[in-house]
């Protein structure tokens, strides 16, 4: 009895000792996968970001590149990664919400995942390189439809939004047009300046430093309504293709079975790094909302954009092996 007592007292004088994951995370640096190439719209977002969690947190979030196949690649390694909060994920709505309707064999799912936050909401825009001859929608449904299959738009590869944006864009208009995958936004970015391909459907964060240049010009935004970012650019709906809404989110995931403290500590740093006036302000210049919240909210908006984008993949017959 005796032996079991001095057991006992040792095991809970252990316990005690022992800091819980609430007390000591995070006590190293975190590795934050972006699936995309460096220079594309989620790697610029996540370094605005990188830099103000890390210190919130109190220790470095350092950036991993890891793209291909749409987001699948970084997404999975992540998913495989160690569930001890120290490995989080860039979510994108291609990834997240689209993919799980294009790939026949996805290598991941989606309780894979445990939900951290929700970012921002993103309007993607219309552009074109500077030498076609389109100022508005109209024009531009006009030229196509002069030359079907002679324009061209670029993406950042097969299956991505903007991918699909631009197929749903040729299906509600009724225009031909060839698309050409890149491998990222920032890829494709280049591509449109170089003119090897005549439009895409992108990111601002990639594409408004080029506009002001005069490389670019901007015709329209994606979204339902005009973006809170860009109140001056009319929307593909109000341009000539009414109902055309198509608009990209992004947030942070992390592996399933993380410890919930780990989950509450990152959601709250980025949250009040959310709430920075200044870091708003950086937002909206890019073209990027803020939203924040709690993890079940990002939980909910990824299940929305399945159900929502399910039809309009069947619709465009898109898939990939």
């Amino acid at each position: 009895m005796k032996k079991l007592l001095k057991g006992m007292l040792l095991l809970l004088a252990a316990t005690m000792a022992a800091p819980s994951v609430a007390q000591t995370y995070p006590d190293r640096p975190i590795k934050w996968i972006v699936p995309w190439p460096v220079g594309g719209g989620a790697d610029v977002v996540a370094r605005l970001f990188s830099e103000k969690v890390s210190e919130k947190l109190g220790q470095p979030v350092v950036i991993f590149n890891q793209g291909g196949a749409g987001g699948n690649i970084g997404a999975r390694a992540a998913a495989d990664a160690k569930p001890d909060g120290y490995t989080i994920v860039f979510a994108y709505s291609g990834t997240h919400s689209i993919n799980p309707h294009i790939y026949k064999k996805m290598p991941f799912k989606a309780d894979d995942f445990t939900p951290v936050i929700f970012l921002t909401s993103v309007p993607q825009m219309l552009v074109v390189n500077a030498q076609v001859p389109v100022h508005n929608v109209k024009e531009l449904i006009a030229l196509a439809k002069e030359s079907p299959g002679k324009l061209s738009f670029g993406s950042s590869g097969n299956g991505a939004i903007n991918h699909l944006a631009g197929e749903l864009f040729t299906n509600m208009a009724g225009v031909k047009l060839m698309h050409v995958p890149y491998k990222g936004g920032g890829p494709a970015a280049m591509a449109l300046i170089g003119g090897e391909v005549d439009m895409i459907f992108g990111e601002p964060s990639t594409l408004l430093a080029n506009i002001k240049a005069g490389k670019l010009r901007a015709i329209a935004t994606t979204s339902k309504e005009r973006s809170v970012s860009m109140p001056d650019i009319p929307t593909i709906s109000e341009s000539g293709v009414p109902g055309y809404d198509v608009t990209s989110w992004n947030g942070v995931l992390a592996p399933a079975g993380t410890p919930p403290e780990a989950i509450a500590r990152l959601n709250k740093a980025f949250n009040e790094v959310l709430a920075d006036p200044d870091m708003r302000k950086r937002l909206l210049a890019i073209g990027y909302e803020p939203v924040g919240g709690k993890p079940e909210d990002f939980a909910k908006q990824i299940q929305s954009e399945l159900d929502k984008w399910g039809p309009v993949v069947k619709q465009t017959g898109l898939q990939i092996d």
